[in-house]
């Protein structure tokens, strides 16, 4: 070990030349290196790195509940959307989430309104710094939470109705490009009948349970529409009137949906910007869901126009 203008670090030699690294820099190299090599044992397994950033709601929407004083309410479904958004995308199997906390940068540096954008390059940047390959940027733009109690004449009894409801913006970009891919609208709405509970509007424990009830819902159309654009269900195998497909628990599919089948047809390029929009997808027939095992399942062929292994599939 030597030392060079008061720096101590290693020193490394190849051939008549030493080349002494500061501690510092070789710390911050060996943790980029750390990251790449995550990156790459991710895309080793199969799996692409997504950087998860923290929802965020417009102001329109933060005002809303202030007034209706509902900003506890508020601050809890964020809070529990975050910790969905977590469980259920790395349930899907389909993404390694990367360096959360990093990406909270990004939703600083930015000011939302009520389109929710994001810079791309900035998003794109920070994602490859935490090497996630994708990133996604939930912003809630609209929350309800409405009370109604009924009082019946003559029985002294009442009926109180709760009715919650939730709209989320789904962005994913890739940070390759820095290009938004796309930004569903996802909508929620549930309605509570509450019956003979004077209690109702005070116990927090039950307040508790149906917005964390109405987060875990928005979590998972959330991951079902994530991995339907990075990742369209497949069919991995077929056999006689039966199509096996890679789609298991938790990722939305269950018994009795209708899917359509398509097979993957030239790559599109956009005239004008020469940007590629894809694959054409020609129809292929159509599946009903019969069975749903923790990994994949199983689909029964309604119509059959040339279905075949990797065929892609799209909720009807």
């Amino acid at each position: 070990m030597r030392s060079h203008l008061g720096v101590k670090g290693p020193v490394f030699r190849t051939g008549n030349v030493s080349i002494m690294i500061p501690r510092i820099k070789m710390a911050l190299g060996l943790a980029c290196v750390g990251i790449w090599l995550q990156a790459l044992a991710v895309h080793a397994a199969g799996r692409e790195t997504l950087a998860l950033a923290p929802a965020k709601t417009t102001t329109s929407v933060l005002d809303s509940a202030e007034k209706a004083n509902k900003r506890i309410e508020l601050t809890r479904v964020v809070e529990a959307l975050d910790i969905q958004l977590t469980s259920q995308v790395n349930s899907s199997r389909k993404f390694q989430v990367v360096s959360r906390s990093d990406l909270a940068e990004v939703m600083k540096e930015q000011e939302f309104g009520a389109s929710g954008n994001v810079d791309p390059a900035t998003a794109a940047q920070r994602a490859k710094m935490v090497g996630a390959r994708y990133v996604l940027v939930p912003l809630i733009d609209d929350f309800q939470d409405h009370l109604e109690t009924a009082t019946f004449a003559g029985t002294g009894r009442s009926m109180t109705r709760r009715t919650l409801r939730l709209s989320c913006v789904a962005n994913i970009y890739d940070s390759s490009t820095g290009k938004l891919l796309e930004s569903p609208n996802l909508q929620i709405r549930r309605n509570d009948v509450l019956e003979n509970r004077s209690y109702t509007l005070q116990d927090g424990d039950l307040k508790d349970e149906m917005l964390q009830n109405l987060a875990r819902d928005m979590a998972g159309q959330i991951t079902v529409r994530l991995s339907e654009i990075i990742f369209p269900a497949k069919v991995v195998a077929r056999r006689d009137k039966q199509v096996t497909i890679n789609r298991g628990d938790g990722s939305g599919i269950a018994v009795g949906q209708v899917w359509n089948v398509y097979a993957a047809g030239e790559e599109l390029i956009d005239p004008d910007t020469q940007e590629s929009l894809g694959r054409e997808e020609i129809p292929a027939g159509k599946v009903r869901i019969v069975q749903v095992n923790p990994k994949t399942a199983i689909g029964e062929i309604l119509e059959d126009k040339g279905i075949a292994k990797e065929s892609i599939l799209r909720l009807q």
